[in-house]
């Protein structure tokens, strides 16, 4: 039983009171919406014309309802459900809870010193009038709790709905849906688009921790395989964001344009998958671009480096190694053996070695297949 209509059962009205109070209904609404317009800035074009209209009804019905419970004719719950709707109403007309509170407040006292000057000439007792009074304000006490539910419960809604939107634009971007179809998700989720998104790969129990740090219009997924999670940063200060994540074990892709977000979280992906060291792909380009095709890359070793596969494994290695140093440092023999080091003598002996074997060395064709060959270590 709730605590209005356990006031109620106290209470009781008569017949003759509640027929004086019936009677002044429509007075009593007018003058509860006219002091809520009054008092209440946020209603004050709410109510005029047509909604006004409405919620003049709406407050008839509920102070019926209430004249019902005094009574004892009513049991308070279809009141409740109406408050529920009226809270969730708010949510959707952009009012906070505040504004109907205070509504609530107004209406209650209107209400109360219209009731009571009614009450009072149709015979009701002096003793019984702090008894009403007390069912007054109970009753606008479980209306307000109801609303208030009703404007939580449509906010947690609106709220979940508003992430799932968000979610599955997210997962859009990172499958390289169209321009039109991303322009589509971003409006249903409210996202405002930006110049470019920034993706960066991070263990899933990080996702949302991280997420917090940066712009809130961040889009997040912590659900992808292998407990990976995805964030897509919007036009981010890249040094700012590698500052951001220094202590987490993320991978940051380049900035692409927003619709191409997918090429950002591509490249990050990729470059996972080559080391778990990396955390800017940015430095690490020439190893991205090498074994951007595999085969393609295996191939071109194969036949650049096809001088060497006669030679001994060891041998053959330590050439390689000359060759790739030599070519980076562009032939400079003191720094080349520094890198490998070795005698400088060693360098020339290796050197006359590899020109024997690719006799074009210094041709510019040959110089561009070998330092591609080479520009990886063999793993």
């Amino acid at each position: 039983m709730s605590h209005a209509v356990r006031r109620a059962s106290e209470l009781a009205l008569d017949e003759k009171t509640v027929t004086a109070l019936r009677a002044e209904l429509k007075t009593t609404a007018d003058e509860v919406v006219q002091a809520i317009i009054d008092e209440v800035p946020p209603y004050a074009n709410a109510l005029s014309g047509s909604m006004g209209g409405t919620i003049r009804r709406a407050v008839r019905t509920a102070l019926g309802h209430y004249l019902d419970l005094a009574s004892g004719n009513a049991t308070g719950g279809d009141a409740s459900d109406a408050a529920y709707e009226l809270g969730r109403g708010e949510v959707r007309d952009g009012r906070s809870m505040d504004a109907l509170l205070s509504a609530y407040r107004v209406g209650a006292r209107v209400a109360w010193r219209c009731l009571a000057a009614g009450a009072v000439p149709a015979g009701l007792p002096a003793a019984e009038v702090a008894k009403f009074a007390e069912l007054t304000f109970a009753y606008i006490d479980e209306l307000s709790a109801a609303s208030a539910a009703g404007h939580a419960d449509e906010l947690a809604a609106r709220g979940r709905a508003h992430e799932r939107h968000l979610e599955h634009l997210a997962r859009e971007l990172l499958a390289g849906a169209s321009p039109d179809v991303l322009l589509v998700s971003a409006q249903r989720a409210g996202w405002q688009p930006p110049v470019s998104l920034t993706a960066v790969l991070l263990p899933a129990a990080q996702a949302r921790p991280a997420y917090r740090a940066l712009d809130p219009s961040t889009l997040v997924l912590d659900d992808l395989p292998d407990a990976t999670g995805v964030l897509l940063v919007p036009d981010a200060d890249r040094s700012r964001l590698l500052r951001q994540l220094t202590d987490r074990s993320a991978v940051v892709g380049p900035a692409r344009p927003w619709t191409r977000a997918s090429a950002s979280y591509a490249r990050a992906v990729r470059a996972r998958t080559l080391s778990a060291d990396i955390h800017d792909t940015e430095d690490h380009l020439p190893e991205l671009v090498l074994s951007a095709d595999a085969d393609a890359y295996a191939d071109l070793r194969a036949r650049a480096l096809a001088p060497l596969r006669t030679l001994p494994v060891a041998t053959a290695r330590r050439l390689e190694e000359t060759l790739r140093e030599w070519l980076l440092h562009q032939g400079r023999r003191e720094e080349v053996a520094a890198a490998l080091f070795v005698h400088p003598q060693t360098v020339r002996y290796r050197m006359s070695q590899l020109r024997e074997l690719f006799p074009d060395l210094a041709s510019p064709q040959r110089v561009l297949e070998l330092t591609l060959a080479v520009g990886l270590r063999p793993s």
